[in-house]
């Protein structure tokens, strides 16, 4: 199993994010943003957390015009899972391949904690192997997290079971029914706010967020 994982300028949790992979049997390459094609044999895309190019303009706009991002998005609209964390997910939503937007937190601050995630029963292929109302407890660290959409979208996400992650107690930053992640209608991209990457070793004060990477795995294991 082969993920690649796309660099910008101003990522920073690649080596996180490709750590969690190994642990649950991908190999992993990096691929930096001007490259033009994803790699060949690329199982899962991964686009990691991180201030791509800043965060100017606004959180992910520019990554999500760059070079690789034009393949990245014909692959995904052609079936290619991808996963997004924080920064990535941002891009996601700027590119449309998910909907809604991240807004500033609405205490203003930026927030770096564990919070506690609550699996939802949804149409998710990349966490089909996670029992529902499973409990996570994994970091968060974002400046601009809080997911909101517009109530057609909103009722969109429910039809369709697109919610895939809400914030089970504290809502660290006031996003729209405690959304923590969320997936596409054909279920095959998945993005969400929280870090599941920095809990896989026991180091790392816990190991819940292997559940995730391992859900992946499972799912092309069959």
């Amino acid at each position: 199993m082969k993920a690649s994982v796309v660099v910008f300028p101003g990522t920073n949790r690649e080596r996180d994010m490709s750590v969690a992979l190994t642990q649950a049997g991908f190999s992993v390459d990096l691929v930096w943003h001007q490259e033009t094609n994803i790699p060949q044999k690329t199982d899962i895309l991964v686009l990691p957390g991180g201030f791509a190019h800043g965060d100017y303009l606004r959180p992910g706009a520019m990554a999500a015009h760059s070079a690789i991002m034009r393949d990245a998005i014909s692959k995904a609209r052609e079936g290619m899972p991808v996963f997004g964390v924080c920064n990535g997910f941002q891009i996601l939503l700027e590119t449309g391949l998910l909907p809604g937007s991240l807004r500033r937190n609405h205490h203003g601050r930026f927030v770096c904690q564990n919070v506690t995630l609550r699996t939802e029963n949804s149409c998710c292929v990349l966490t089909q192997n996670i029992p529902n109302s499973s409990i996570l407890s994994v970091p968060v660290a974002h400046h601009d997290g809080c997911f909101d959409i517009d109530h057609i979208g909103l009722q969109k996400l429910h039809d369709q079971g697109r919610i895939v992650f809400r914030y089970e107690g504290l809502n660290p930053n006031g996003s729209i029914e405690d959304i923590a992640g969320i997936c596409s209608e054909n279920g095959r991209i998945l993005g969400m706010m929280p870090h599941p990457e920095d809990h896989v070793l026991p180091k790392q004060g816990n190991t819940d967020g292997i559940m995730i990477f391992e859900a992946f795995a499972n799912m092309f294991r069959g």
